[in-house]
């Protein structure tokens, strides 16, 4: 009876793992169509996100567009291009905040909106889901420093 409980628990086990790989998303960074940005490191793109710097190369301007708190894209995005858990994110931006450096990026709620901010403005750059490209943004080509 314990082997059948145990073997009923590995495969809730290896359920959950299935489900939360398939969370996964592939996250693109995007800027409008008409940004005169034609790629950024991926080092700008977490220090533009994190708040330390606020320009592109160009000198323009950064508005980032972030995603809120409990969506998958943001956690990838943070993860990937920051190697930040959401926990971290939380404790680097109350610590800005504190010491008045800074707040964080306006967060929107969907990749939806997101397009819609950055088709809007060639100073914004966000992040999206790899599956929601379409025309109305440019996928921004990532330096690899």
């Amino acid at each position: 009876m314990w082997f059948v409980r145990l073997i009923g628990f590995a495969v809730a086990g290896l359920a959950m793992c299935a489900a939360s790989a398939a969370v996964k998303a592939d996250v693109v960074v995007v800027v409008a169509t008409s940004s005169p940005v034609k790629a950024l490191g991926r080092n700008q793109v977490a220090d533009i996100f994190l708040g330390k710097i606020s320009r592109f190369p160009d000198g323009r301007q950064a508005v980032p567009i972030d995603q809120a708190e409990n969506s998958a894209t943001r956690d990838e995005f943070y993860t990937t291009f920051t190697g930040k858990s959401a926990s971290q994110l939380k404790a680097h931006w109350s610590k800005i905040i504190f010491t008045g450096r800074g707040q964080p990026p306006q967060a929107v709620s969907s990749s939806a909106e997101v397009k819609k901010r950055v088709a809007e403005n060639p100073d914004t750059i966000g992040y999206i889901d790899a599956r929601e490209m379409d025309g109305s943004v440019r996928a921004l080509p990532l330096d690899p420093q």
